[in-house]
């Protein structure tokens, strides 16, 4: 038998147990107990809770077991207590005080568990799994990047605490009258909710230090299930709670549009019956109206609670709005508003999009918003338990089918060919296909100074394996001085018709480089391509032509991975180290990234130029690479024009390929190279100032700038959205 106790707290008086057990089996009998002192049983109260991380690392799969518990029995201070498991013949007992509570809530020893979790057999037998798929060095570099989370300096919880709202500053918004104070209605859908969950929800609501609002509930609970006893309770006591019997259920979309029409609020606040808000949100919703009046759309950042509303975790610190993001998964999600014009104006939620109304609704909103607002900052508690979404995707499986159609809805509303939508890398996410109009030749610009064998496999890689076949390469020649180099260059135009050698017989530039090798592209879209590139995914072409041929899309980056399959590039953070950094750098192809972003189409600020598409029209319209930037971070100075032209910059994973990084060109290690670094930092600060001073749009102030995982903000190094200042 195999057991863990993951969460212990300690509330005025009693004591709440989230952990797991385990016999040799999936089948195998567990019970529990609790006892004081004196080893006598104890009234408690127990919740089984499905754990598909336990049954995935222990038997290899998701079953459909409970092999949670959640329990929590009286305590009072000094005393002492006894969880008691059993199974397959074994007793086991876990003591409890004050003291050793403390003891195991500290970071030391929670440090210390984790080496422990590290050292089981079950983590050696997962590892071992990890390295038959993936190869020692990947299990090697998942290793390293589990032992260095050991030393994270805060757990989310701890963090969480650093940076709400003081009591001082709760007063003060209290206390604060806006120019304009919008009425909001909040909208909760109610069926069969605990009573415990739904007064949770309303007290967090009635604890807002904003207060013009009203709550709208509409319970389709069955005949003697509901929570009308408790409504009418909380709406005698305060005329802004407000709800509707509907005596039957009327779905998650009829429950949720029943409740939507009693408001008349200005803005809809959408919520769920078993969640809760923090005292700050509605303040927080009603300042952004005012700061963005032209808003019709806000949401904010969320984390997760378990059961009993006391522990925090996961939080998803999200971008501005990001619409490629949107459609690779729901990532606005909660909290989510929207103005009462614009809500009727699309109209309400659909049944034929249920387990995904959110979704479809979230995308009607923002395809009709005149402006949609990000407040980066967490305004939402997900309760997380067995029922819900957040904790357990497949106990809503229909939810992820639903959020297909729900996309390729969108997409025949916004006039996207789309061919179909996959499953992603996970449930929730999904990967578009879009159609290829026509067949356009793509310009294939690479630059090269030697290194015939880096160009030649990265020509013949893609002339043989590539799906694609409609391209023209055309190669840079700059400076080479191996005479075998130019017989290669006779050798391959003879051997494949569509390669062409131009020569740039002045000094290295690469943005000059590029802009001469445009010259003599004759194709409708460039790929610009590092010669030390080889494809992975054959059809990555039509990957990046695909998004490269949509009206608002000027450029497309592609995921690249080192040889020892880690990541390389997977989008451009512009403030990472001061100036700009690749996303997820050194993390396996195999291991999650933060919210599954490695792996989800998504607008970044910018992509690398080691393998980057753009619409040659676009590339003409912002005068190409600025010349200016010799080497250093003219790929991000040109995706920076770009975006100032109104066009995005989109980073799709599906677009694969290996980068072997920098061969052509030598390390920034003498006097002259690292002084030209530093004026070409000093340009790019001047060009770009507002977004390091402000932020990437696309990443958020509370991570941090100091690493490329998307980390929290080491608040000792760092303030939440302070920029990092680089010396030169």
């Amino acid at each position: 038998m195999k057991f863990n106790v993951d969460v212990v707290r300690i509330r005025e008086n009693s004591i709440q147990l989230n952990g797991w057990a385990i016999g040799k089996t999936p089948d195998a009998k567990i019970a529990y107990d609790v006892e004081d002192g004196d080893h006598l049983h104890l009234d408690h109260k127990y919740v089984a809770t499905r754990r598909d991380d336990v049954s995935q690392i222990y038997f290899g799969s998701v079953l459909d077991r409970e092999f949670g518990f959640d329990i929590q029995f009286p305590y009072e201070r000094g005393k002492e207590y006894y969880l008691v498991i059993r199974g397959e013949g074994r007793r086991i007992r876990v003591k409890y005080n004050e003291e050793l509570i403390a003891k195991r809530s500290s970071v030391a020893h929670k440090k210390m568990q984790k080496i422990k979790d590290l050292m089981n057999m079950e983590t050696v037998r997962v590892a071992y799994d990890f390295w038959k798929e993936n190869g020692l060095r990947a299990l090697i570099k998942k290793s390293k990047h589990k032992i260095q989370g050991i030393d994270n300096d805060y757990d989310y919880g701890e963090w969480y605490e650093l940076t709400k709202p003081t009591e001082e500053e709760l007063s003060e918004q209290r206390a604060t009258v806006f120019e304009y104070m919008p009425k909001l209605s909040i909208v909760i859908p109610a069926y069969k909710t605990p009573e415990r969950y739904l007064k949770e929800m309303l007290n967090s609501i009635l604890a807002q230090t904003y207060e013009n609002w009203e709550v709208c509930v509409a319970d389709g609970s069955p005949a003697g299930e509901g929570i009308e006893r408790v409504l009418r309770r909380y709406a005698e006591k305060d005329q802004r709670f407000k709800y509707v019997i509907l005596g039957e259920n009327k779905g998650i979309s009829g429950n949720t549009n029943a409740a939507m029409d009693m408001a008349v609020g200005d803005f809809i606040v959408l919520a769920d019956h078993d969640d809760t808000l923090p005292p700050h949100a509605l303040f927080e919703v009603a300042k952004a109206i005012n700061e963005h009046p032209g808003a019709d759309v806000i949401y904010s950042d969320e984390d997760k609670m378990d059961m009993d509303g006391g522990a925090l975790f996961d939080p998803h610190f999200k971008p501005d709005f990001n619409i490629d993001l949107l459609r690779s998964v729901n990532y606005i999600c909660h909290l989510f508003v929207v103005s009462h014009d614009l809500a009727a104006r699309v109209g309400g939620f659909r049944q034929e999009f249920d387990g995904a109304q959110d979704y479809d609704f979230i995308f009607r909103c923002t395809e009709g918003a005149s402006e949609v607002c990000h407040i980066p900052k967490v305004l939402y508690h997900w309760r997380c338990h067995q029922n819900s979404t957040a904790s357990n995707p497949e106990s809503k499986l229909y939810a992820f089918e639903a959020g297909s159609r729900a996309i390729m809805a969108h997409y025949k509303r916004v006039g996207i060919e789309a061919e179909r939508v996959e499953k992603g890398v996970d449930y929730g996410i999904y990967h578009s296909i879009y159609k290829i109009k026509g067949e356009p030749l793509v310009s294939v610009i690479i630059p090269n100074k030697d290194h015939r064998q880096d160009l030649d496999l990265c020509i013949r890689s893609i002339s043989e394996r590539a799906t694609y076949k409609n391209l023209e390469f055309i190669v840079v020649e700059n400076n080479s001085t191996e005479p075998e180099t130019f017989a290669y260059y006779e050798k391959i135009q003879k051997e494949f018709p569509n390669v062409r050698v131009v020569r740039w017989e002045r000094e290295f530039n690469y943005s000059a480089i590029n802009n001469f090798g445009v010259t003599f592209a004759k194709g409708e879209y460039l790929l610009f391509l590092n010669n030390d590139t080889e494809p992975i995914e054959p059809k990555f072409i039509e990957e990046m032509l695909g998004l490269c041929q949509r009206d608002d899309v000027g450029i497309v980056g592609a995921r690249l991975l080192y040889q020892d399959d880690t990541i390389q590039h997977a989008g451009v953070v512009v403030g990472f180290g001061g100036i700009a950094g690749h996303t997820f750098i050194g993390l396996h192809k195999a291991e999650n990234s933060y919210f599954h972003r490695a792996m989800s189409t998504q607008d970044y600020s910018a992509v690398t130029a080691a393998c980057m598409m753009s619409k040659k029209s676009i590339f003409q319209q912002v005068g190409g690479f600025t010349e200016e930037l010799a080497v250093a971070f003219n790929d991000i100075d040109y995706c920076m024009k770009v975006r100032a032209a109104g066009k995005l910059v989109v980073y799709n994973p599906y677009a694969l390929l290996y980068h072997y990084e920098s061969k052509s060109r030598g390390l920034e290690d003498t006097p002259e190279k690292i002084a030209r670094f530093n004026r070409e930092i000093r340009i790019f600060a001047d060009r770009w100032p507002e977004i390091l001073e402000k932020g990437d749009p696309y990443y958020n102030p509370n991570l941090t700038l100091r690493k490329s995982n998307f980390a929290l903000r080491d608040l000792k190094k760092e303030g939440i959205g302070e920029p990092y200042k680089l010396e030169v």
